[in-house]
């Protein structure tokens, strides 16, 4: 698979995913429940789409994924408060997608 097919599937499944976030958070009463977690697998994916091959830099990615997951920098903490809906919770996992992945580069550059 190419790296544009890979990337187009990733896009469908997090413009999906907010329909189906929303759907299934409004389903169980609880907006962001705890049994969803399309919200962080996706962006996840993200992460590793662009991470730098090898075991030592996918681990540090899924550390630092969490790290920013549980922390919400903003505007992760605005989303995850603020933006009720399917959009809010999968929006909140993509800016701490955004933070690792610019970590990651970061650790990149300077220790290349």
């Amino acid at each position: 698979m190419g790296d544009a097919v890979l990337l187009g599937f990733l896009l469908v499944c997090l413009v999906g995913g907010v329909f189906a976030v929303h759907k299934a958070g409004a389903d169980l009463g609880v907006i962001d429940h705890g049994s969803i977690v399309w919200d962080e697998i996706v962006p996840f994916w993200f992460v590793l789409f662009f991470c730098p091959a090898g075991l030592w830099w996918q681990a540090t990615a899924f550390v630092l994924f969490r790290l920013f997951d549980i922390f919400k920098p903003q505007p992760a903490k605005y989303f995850d408060q603020k933006v009720k809906n399917g959009f809010g919770v999968m929006a909140d996992d993509l800016v701490a997608a955004a933070y690792s992945l610019l970590i990651l580069a970061l650790l990149r550059h300077f220790l290349a």
